[in-house]
């Protein structure tokens, strides 16, 4: 219980200091903002009316920068005092409920290598195995009392960008579950995991490629068939996962028969290219530099959706402002697994022109797909399903999917 209230404290204090401190900074950055913009004003008015607005100017300068530097300061401080509302009672950790991990995970995608770096106690998850919102050890002890029945056959589900493993739950007019198909069906025991989203795709690759290793060595019954699926950022880091997993020479690459990417960007994602050249364009103009600024903030692992990089190569030594075009390294898929993917768009049709412009409203058709005019990841055309007239999120609970899945998977014999 100790533990437990540990961890409450500190993650309710590092929100509560995290949130106003970052209210703070935004506070300095509309402060230049306002500067630039007023510079350039009266320096229009210094060449139309001579010296006489400099006072004017001089007294506009004095009051905004105190009032901002006010604001900054005092928010700063507020943050530092807030954290002790994390000493006022809560039942469980905001990492263990629904909405706590909500904000957590949107904050980890947002800025997580950055709380990496700085050892946050938002980011001390890197990557586990959850159960009702909690994390599970991987040894023996402690998957036999997460998972009272298990199967031989492991389905591991893989969240995507700024999501939880309470992405998947079943929600709509006609509410499906994967994991309760998977397993009425296909006799199949579903994994959740959650990691930091916003570390590079190859480092959660990496770390997942050992959490296998060790689930699979651990689990309470010997693991006769493995299955993969991802959504969206999920299926880079399943896709990473084999790779490493292969390089390391682990034994759980040979177990997956069924790997699965719904509406992940193989061949990246239009909207991270538009920050990536759109940040560049915002910090050339001193009007709207703090714009640009909060753009380039954004996470490694949002950045490695620009290309689908799996591998450190394809980032390593990089500087990640350059304008330059770049591309995910080819790695081959898992030559054991019969690979699927599920692609949506707004439109019926993937060949209209906004269902090719739009996509699902964050991947495009094609990305989805794992194929273009100049690049082919090598999934099969035949295995591939496509759903009109729907957007990303559609695809974490679909009634279409999960009858998809279980024939993909394979019913219990």
């Amino acid at each position: 219980m100790t533990g437990s209230a540990d961890q409450r404290r500190n993650e309710v204090r590092a929100l509560t200091e995290l949130g106003l401190t970052e209210i703070s900074g935004a506070a300095r950055g509309l402060h230049r903002t306002h500067r630039a913009v007023s510079d350039r004003v009266f320096g229009a008015l210094r060449w139309g009316l001579g010296r006489s607005v400099i006072p004017v100017q001089a007294m506009h300068d004095a009051v905004t920068d105190g009032v901002y530097t006010i604001v900054a300061e005092t928010t700063a401080i507020a943050g530092e005092v807030g954290g002790r509302v994390a000493d006022l009672p809560m039942e469980r950790p905001p990492s263990a409920t629904v909405r706590g991990a909500a904000l957590i995970s949107t904050v980890n995608g947002l800025i997580g290598d950055e709380l990496d770096t700085q050892c946050s106690p938002l980011a001390d998850e890197a990557m586990t195995v959850r159960v009702d919102g909690r994390p599970v050890s991987p040894t023996a002890a402690g998957l036999a009392a997460a998972f009272p029945a298990p199967t031989g056959r492991i389905a591991v589900l893989v969240h995507g960008l700024v999501e939880t493993e309470h992405a998947w739950r079943a929600r709509g007019e006609e509410p499906v579950s994967y994991p309760q198909a998977l397993a009425e069906e296909c006799g199949v025991t579903t994994v959740f995991l959650r990691y930091n989203t916003g570390r590079h795709i190859s480092t959660n690759g990496q770390d997942l490629a050992e959490l296998l290793d060790d689930l699979v060595r651990w689990w309470p019954v010997p693991v006769d068939e493995m299955i993969l699926i991802g959504h969206s950022m999920g299926g880079l880091v399943l896709r990473s996962a084999a790779y490493h997993g292969g390089q390391a020479g682990h034994w759980w690459p040979r177990l997956v028969t069924v790997s699965v990417s719904l509406g992940t960007p193989h061949l990246g994602a239009p909207l991270e290219s538009l920050a990536h050249h759109g940040a560049a364009a915002l910090t050339a103009f001193p009007e709207t530099s703090s714009f640009g600024r909060l753009l380039r903030r954004r996470s490694s692992g949002i950045r490695d959706l620009r290309a689908g990089a799996l591998v450190d190569d394809d980032w390593s030594g990089r500087d990640p402002d350059d304008l330059a075009r770049v591309e995910g390294a080819d790695i081959p898929l898992l030559a054991t697994a019969e690979h699927y993917f599920v692609s949506a768009t707004v439109t019926s049709d993937p060949a209209h022109p906004v269902g090719r412009l739009v996509g699902d409203g964050l991947v495009l058709h094609h990305s989805a797909a794992g194929e273009s005019k100049v690049r082919r990841i090598g999934f099969d055309p035949a295995n591939g399903m496509h759903l009109g007239r729907s957007h990303h999120f559609t695809l974490l609970a679909d009634p279409r999917i999960a009858a998809q899945l279980v024939d993909w998977v394979g019913r219990r014999g």
